[in-house]
């Protein structure tokens, strides 16, 4: 494990205690009755991971969790995704516009094939008050694209308008799920049981896509997809 690694570990850990002790300060997604239609969109950029590991994901993770939740709403499939960098959060109406789709695009075009692909490292599954996430690590490339996209955007006008529980240290994460009432206590040992054993492998980030939707990716609109530079990714061949 990196030193960088075990900076984000120490992040994400400490986000927990937050969360426990209800001391939390950034943003989140307040619940609604129907995520599919939720009309909140928001303008962010994601990676929608490989077959292999939603698969990997379902197994470990939500299909064990649906039988003793059935309340919540589980991501599809299709839906999963790792975060890469908000732009705008989300909102009705929506906190930006098409002159702002358009220069995020240009900023993107520019960006992204300058840097290289990285792996992430799934590390534990958080539950949030309304939410549950798989938090990972990653190589600090992560690093070096969240912070030239942010110069850029914000030179742009268009700065991310969310709010960190951490704003110098990144890492990746994927919603598994969304709630509006607290796991029953036989879910919450799941969920920690299924986090202190997790053993899903390392997978590569090797492209990012810009898009508009809701909290749950539906409302989906992809305006672009970029692939990441392999030069420095010898073991990107998943």
């Amino acid at each position: 494990m990196t030193y960088h690694q075990k900076k984000q570990i120490e992040t994400i850990n400490q986000i927990e205690k937050q969360i426990k002790n209800e001391s939390l300060q950034a943003s989140t997604v307040s619940p609604v009755k129907n995520y599919d239609t939720d009309p909140r969109i928001c303008l962010t950029s994601v990676h929608f991971p490989k077959q292999s590991f939603i698969n990997n994901s379902y197994a470990t993770i939500t299909d064990p969790l649906k039988k003793l939740f059935p309340e919540a709403y589980f991501y599809t499939p299709s839906s999963l995704h790792f975060t890469i960098k908000n732009i705008r959060i989300i909102n009705n109406p929506p906190r930006f516009t098409e002159a702002d789709i358009t220069v995020a695009n240009e900023i993107f075009t520019l960006t992204i094939p300058l840097h290289q692909q990285f792996f992430i490292y799934p590390y534990k599954l958080l539950l949030f008050k309304n939410s549950l996430s798989l938090m990972c690590t990653s190589d600090e490339e992560l690093d070096h694209i969240i912070l030239d996209l942010n110069r850029r955007l914000t030179e742009a006008g268009i700065q991310d308008d969310k709010q960190y529980a951490n704003s110098s240290c990144f890492f990746c994460n994927m919603t598994i799920a969304r709630f509006n009432t607290y796991p029953p206590h036989k879910c919450r040992e799941m969920i920690e049981t299924i986090s202190s054993t997790l053993n899903l492998p390392s997978y590569c980030i090797d492209s990012v896509s810009l898009v508009s939707a809701n909290a749950a990716m539906k409302k989906l609109t992809i305006f672009n997809t970029w692939k990441l530079n392999k030069k420095r990714c010898e073991r990107c061949d998943q």
